[in-house]
Order: C-alpha cells, then structure tokens, then sequence
C-alpha cells in the first residue's frame, strides 16, 4: 500500500535531529517499509512516500516521527488501480 505523509515540523531543524530521522528511516527500511521524504515549500514543511505492507505498519512508522513533527497522511491509489474502480 502507498501512504502520502504531508508534514510540518514542530521546531527549527537541526541537523542532529536530520541524522536521528535518517537513522529511523533505515530501520524501518530493514523492516520493509519504504520512507521516502522530501522538503518543500509552501503550506508543508515536506512530504513523505511511505509503501508498507499495511495501514498499521505504516501507521506504526509515521509514529516514530511525531515527536519532530506533525502529519496530514492520505492512502493512495495508483491510477492503474483506480481507473478500475470507474
């Protein structure tokens, strides 16, 4: 399943903080879930791309990241997949 995390950051980035996220992204990595993040501008801090197994496992790995910010997340489907639906 695709997840699309919108997020804004609770406080100012700092790099220490940047290198305990990257070290959380490679857990979950190890886990199979893929975290993709991005910085942005406007409205958003960033966005994340998160393909998991399932919503709890994805649930469970946008938690390990509410410490640093705060998240708006969408289930996604893949056009192929939609276009189905119609």
């Amino acid at each position: 399943m695709i997840f699309i995390t919108l997020f804004n950051l609770k406080q100012a980035p700092k790099k220490e903080r940047a290198d305990q996220a990257t070290k959380k992204l490679e857990a979950l990595n190890k886990l199979g879930i893929k975290m993709r993040v991005y910085w942005t501008l406007g409205r958003y801090d960033g966005v994340a791309i998160i393909e998991a197994p399932t919503e709890k496992e994805a649930m469970k790995a946008i938690l390990g990241f509410q410490d640093v910010v705060t998240t708006e997340t969408l289930v996604a489907v893949p056009r192929e997949e939609a276009i189905k639906l119609i």
